[in-house]
């Protein structure tokens, strides 16, 4: 079975919110999906054995969590090169976290990646939910060919 592993920083739980429903929307195509927190990686080795990756950060002050950036730091110890790929997250009003990590899997890490880093405020509403689960569809077929 395919297999996907969601990986976040979170600062008050709603990255993490949106990483479960990026989950349920890979789990719906019928990709296996794992949701770890950046914090609890600690070797590149145990990034192995996947087939999509999708990386989430809540943007604060204008950037990324420490957590995600040491975590892209460690994952470029990988070679995550054809890689299916995609990147989320939460913000209050700027953003740009989604953005600067969807462009290091596509230019650094060379990930074939969605079509564009998700990039929502809230989770609340039923319609940002499906946003975020169709955006996991959306990986679940990449991985599988469809």
């Amino acid at each position: 079975m395919a297999k996907a592993l969601i990986v976040c920083a979170s600062r008050n739980g709603a990255t993490m919110k949106i990483a479960d429903l990026i989950a349920q929307g890979i789990s719906g195509k019928g990709v296996e999906a794992k949701v770890l927190n950046a914090l609890q990686i600690h070797k590149a080795e145990e990034l192995q054995g996947y087939d999509a990756y999708v990386f989430g950060s809540a943007t604060y002050h204008g950037d990324m969590l420490p957590a995600m950036s040491n975590f892209l730091f460690l994952a470029s110890g990988m070679d995550l090169t054809g890689k299916v790929g995609g990147s989320f997250g939460a913000f209050g009003w700027s953003g740009e976290a989604p953005s600067r990590i969807y462009d290091t899997m596509r230019h650094i890490f060379k990930m074939r990646m969605v079509a564009s880093p998700l990039r929502l405020q809230s989770v609340s509403l039923p319609s940002d939910q499906a946003v975020a689960r169709d955006y996991g569809g959306e990986i679940g077929s990449r991985v599988l060919g469809d």
